[in-house]
């Protein structure tokens, strides 16, 4: 082998040891730069008692921490326009799935009696902050993915908007077939006083008119399947301005 030939198999041979060292000396300061107590924080919280709430009239969604008290995440989102509201209650997250097209990249559906709702992406980044959905709740897609990764199934969905609870959109009128928070808290009232046996769902059916009229017969109130101004009172739902 002549003097050329060792020569080029020299400086082979130390430009491989340098690759070699360099990436074990990147590695190594890679390694002393990461902190491994809190390079994934949301791994280490409990999600059994993570809670959301979601605020109507301030478009927000919130997570908190109640082993600590601490809310740990917010962010923006879009809500129900006026004609097809936002659900208000408190509910669960029964299903998650990875979704596309106008449900942006994730949804995470709630177990609403009356309607399917859930938490989803969007398509349209535009309409965060504004009552623009059919009633779910819609979040920018990097939003309810990291959402997505935080919460789990069964973790409690609080909805509110302002002060009035499931009256926040008005006292309606509520004919048969409506639905609504506003309809179960009315089958909350005719179920404690006696009258209503069936399901909580907020579904106006035959068998609450049946017990809204037994209710009426027997208060001597006008006969009707409207609930209106006097039923929401003789019910003690107090009508505030």
């Amino acid at each position: 082998m002549n003097k050329r030939i060792k020569i080029i198999l020299l400086l082979f041979i130390l430009v491989l040891v340098v690759i070699v060292i360099g990436n074990y000396i990147h590695l190594f300061l890679t390694k002393r730069d990461i902190d491994y107590e809190n390079k994934d924080t949301y791994s280490k919280i409990d999600k059994n008692h993570l809670v959301i709430l979601i605020e109507v009239d301030k478009k927000q969604l919130s997570i908190t921490d109640l082993s600590s008290n601490k809310i740990i995440k917010n962010y923006a989102v879009a809500t129900g326009k006026p004609g097809t509201p936002t659900p208000l209650g408190t509910f669960k997250i029964i299903e998650k799935a990875k979704w596309g097209g106008g449900f942006g990249s994730r949804w995470m559906g709630l177990d609403v009696p009356w309607g399917k709702y859930g938490i989803h992406g969007t398509n349209k980044p535009g309409s965060i902050g504004f009552n623009a959905s059919a009633g779910c709740i819609r979040m920018r897609n990097k939003d309810v993915e990291e959402l997505f990764s935080i919460v789990d199934y069964n973790t409690t969905v609080t909805i509110v908007n302002g002060d009035y609870g499931p009256f926040a959109y008005d006292f309606r009128n509520i004919k048969p077939g409506d639905r609504g928070s506003d309809v179960m808290e009315v089958q909350k009232r005719l179920k404690i006083k006696g009258y209503y046996t069936g399901a909580l769902d907020g579904i106006y059916g035959e068998g609450m008119k049946y017990s809204l009229i037994q209710f009426l017969k027997d208060n001597n109130l006008s006969l009707t399947d409207t609930i209106g101004y006097e039923i929401y009172e003789a019910l003690n739902i107090i009508l505030m301005d």
